[in-house]
Order: structure tokens, then sequence, then C-alpha cells
């Protein structure tokens, strides 16, 4: 009988316990990050709530919101923009993690997430789901702080609009962390931000029904159709009420994979933005 073995064959690949280990390390330091920076919290919860408790009650006469899909009465201001304020928690929020994303890449953590052998993209949708989480306990903190000021939809929408919520969180993230790509530098990214949160957010429903912006303006009324965002909060508002916008569910998961591709290939340094500086954690 022969004495000679067999080597075993070297494993190619990961097993899903590897991959969820990736996982729940990259999801565990987002949320310590975000535990950690109280400010961030608050700050995330003042903003909606500057809008809900004093803009709205000072437009609640001037800006009417008559009878349309999905309420079946007239409802108050303040109940017509708690979707939009809910997907600008969203925007924001994707906006401060594609931030931390440039400041890892300036001080070289980036590198050490990207050179894992893990492949890359399950990397960064790993990221994204991470901002995600992050973002769905800011808003349902937001909606328990919403519903003691009295606006309360039907208890089941609290349970229906998480599908839409994670949806429009990954879009909102994704759209982040393509931006973060082609920003260069850190004290660049505030500008940015600036030239894409405001556009997208009042050129959208979040503050006004769309058939008022088409009475003021036809052009400015096909701006907010196109617009992502005003997708997203239509898909927050309709499952907020236990229905479903078919187009802006389209729309979404559209943009959502056409956002999430582009930063793949971004992030590649062989084909992506990167490849041109150098790596992820080039400074120069």
């Amino acid at each position: 009988m022969s004495s000679d073995t067999v080597a075993p064959a070297p494993r190619s690949g990961f097993s899903p316990a590897q991959y969820a280990i990736c996982l729940n390390g990259i999801v565990w330091r987002e949320t310590l990050r975000f535990l950690h920076q109280r400010e961030r919290f608050i700050a995330a919860l003042v903003r909606p709530l500057v809008w809900l408790f004093i803009f709205a009650a000072g437009f609640r006469q001037v800006l009417g919101v008559s009878i349309i899909p999905p309420y079946e009465v007239y409802v108050l201001y303040e109940v017509f923009i708690t979707p939009g304020l809910v997907a600008m928690i969203q925007l924001f929020n994707g906006m401060q993690s594609s931030l931390s994303m440039v400041y890892d890449r300036e001080m070289g953590n980036m590198r050490t997430l990207l050179v894992s052998p893990l492949p890359r993209w399950y990397l960064l949708s790993a990221k994204l789901v991470a901002g995600t989480s992050v973002s769905l306990l800011q808003v349902y903190t937001f909606l328990a702080i919403a519903w003691l000021w009295g606006i309360e939809p039907p208890l089941i929408g609290y349970l229906a609009v998480l599908p839409a919520l994670i949806l429009s969180g990954l879009m909102l993230g994704a759209l982040g962390m393509l931006l973060s790509s082609v920003v260069r530098r850190l004290e660049n990214f505030a500008g940015v931000m600036n030239f894409v949160i405001f556009p997208m957010f009042f050129a959208s429903s979040a503050l006004y029904p769309l058939w008022r912006v088409k009475e003021t303006s036809p052009v400015l009324y096909w701006i907010c159709q196109f617009n992502p965002f005003t997708h997203a909060v239509e898909l927050i508002r309709f499952a907020l009420y236990g229905q479903l916008n078919g187009i802006s569910l389209a729309v979404v998961c559209g943009c959502t994979m056409l956002f999430m591709v582009g930063a793949i290939v971004a992030y590649d340094p062989s084909r992506g933005f990167l490849a041109r500086r150098g790596g992820p954690g080039e400074t120069a």
C-alpha cells in the first residue's frame, strides 16, 4: 500500500459565516461610532423637529393640503410633511456616512478595509447596510416624537414603512457613497453636500404636494418628478399609511442599483476614480 498522501485542495471563496462576521463587524463599528457621537444623533433629530414644530406651525394656514393619495381626508400640513422629514433624516445620514468614508480615506482606515480578502462589492455593501441601520434608529426616534406631537399614522404603518425606509436608506446611502468616491479632500465635501442635499430636498414633494408645484411652474414640476428623492418621499408616505406606490418603488430600486454599481466601479482601484489617485488611502 502506498504511503503517499494527497494534500487537501486549498479552499476557495468564503463561507456564509465569514461573510456574516464581516457584516456584523462593520455594522457594529458604525453603530458604536454613532452612539459615541451624541451630537450627531441630536443634530439628526433637531433638524427635522425644527421644521415640524416651527415651519409647519407657521405655514399651516398658508399651505393647505387637499385630499390626495394616500390620505382619505384633509390632513394638517405637519402630517403631510412628516414623510418628507423622515426622508430628510435619511438623506443627511447618507451624506454623513459618506463624509466618514472621505475621512477614513484621508486617515488611511479605508485602505485597511478595502485590502480585506473579501470582495470589494461586499465590503461596500456592508458599509451601506451599516449606514442604513443607523438611519432607522434616527427615523423611529423622530416618529415617536412626532406621535407625541399628534401625528398618528395607523399603527400598522410603523411596521409597513420599514421596507420603504430600508430601500430609501440604501438609495440615499449609495448616492452618498458614490459622491465620496469623487470628492478628493475632506474640506471639499461640505460644499458638495450642500450642492446635493438642498436641491434634492426642496425640488421634491417633501414640503408641498406636486400639484401645487405644477400650478406654479410646470418646469419645476418635471424636475421634481425626475428627482429620486421625490420618489423616496412618496414611497415612505404611502407605506406609512399601509399603501404601495409602484412607480416610486421601481424608481427607488432602480436608482439604488445604479448608484451602488457606480460606487463599486468608482472604488475599484483599476477602473474607478481611485485609480487616478493611487488608491483609497491617498491624501494628496
